[in-house]
């Protein structure tokens, strides 16, 4: 199997852990990861504020600089906030020529063109659905024997395009999760929000929203999500919501190359599972 790569910026920063444990992954698969020349932010959150075409030329650079690395017309992205934006540019210019013809105004300034060839993928649908349970077992070396895994999908790969999951009841993390020897734990907080950037903007409501989140994954060993901002929002602020809820609320965070790449027996600096901040001890003696 052989992807585009998109890692985005947050996968260049804070999210460091997750694009190593994505390579990493992924190579022990047999998979390769052709990372797109020259790519640039997809405008994360804050190019909407600026300008609507912005917010939809700057996905379409990176589409158009996709477009021109010949013979593989599928993008793998693992942030849900770059696959969304990323997404929506491909779902919006299939239907709207005019849109695109403006687009390709602006890109022109860059001598690019887009012409709408490329198809966007989040890791998630990757993993589920090209690798699967079944090749994920069969290379399993340290099953997760025992332990209680909450899948935690957020919002943004899952919504508005439900190409690959339901996003009320998302169930494509159990089956690899399964793969790997651990347990489900069942719970209806899969695809709720965390509160995204309002943990900066609007602390109390985020805040609150990640207290539940936490709550509700009491009785599992560790949470595993796919999105970078949704793994910061539950593993930074624990203590703080500890505190706050006067109780302990510790969970391990991880992302989910992190999870299969442990079972595959990929080593914790492959995975970077140093950058973590919330694996308790608790959770590495039962490793």
């Amino acid at each position: 199997m052989k992807y585009l790569y998109y890692p985005g910026c947050s996968l260049e920063g804070t999210a460091l852990e997750y694009n190593s444990s994505t390579r990493a992954f992924m190579q022990e698969l047999g998979s390769e990861l052709m990372e797109i020349e020259d790519w640039t932010c997809c405008g994360a959150s804050a190019a909407e504020a600026t300008s609507h075409l912005l917010s939809l030329a700057l996905p379409a650079l990176v589409l158009a600089k996709a477009e021109n690395m010949d013979g593989v017309k599928e993008i793998l992205v693992p942030c849900s906030a770059c696959y969304l934006n990323l997404k929506k540019v491909e779902e919006k210019i299939r239907k709207d020529p005019e849109l695109l013809d403006k687009i390709n105004i602006i890109l022109a300034e860059e001598k690019l063109h887009l012409n709408g060839q490329v198809r966007v993928r989040h890791l998630l649908d990757v993993v589920a659905n090209d690798v699967g349970p079944n090749k994920i077992f069969t290379r399993v070396k340290k099953p997760f024997v025992d332990f209680i895994i909450a899948p935690y999908y957020g919002c943004q790969c899952l919504r508005p395009y439900s190409i690959f999951d339901d996003p009320e009841e998302p169930r494509s993390m159990e089956g690899v999760i399964k793969a790997a020897g651990a347990k489900i734990h069942h719970w209806d907080m899969g695809g709720r929000c965390c509160g995204a950037s309002h943990m900066t903007t609007k602390p109390e409501v985020a805040l609150e929203l990640v207290a539940a989140i936490l709550k509700a994954a009491r009785g599992a060993d560790a949470i595993v999500t796919v999105c970078p901002m949704c793994q910061m929002n539950l593993e930074a602020y624990q203590k703080k919501i500890s505190g706050m809820c006067k109780e302990d609320l510790s969970m391990p965070i991880l992302y989910l190359p992190q999870f299969l790449g442990l079972a595959l027996g990929l080593s914790e600096q492959d995975l970077r599972l140093d950058m973590n901040l919330s694996i308790t001890q608790t959770f590495r003696d039962k490793l």
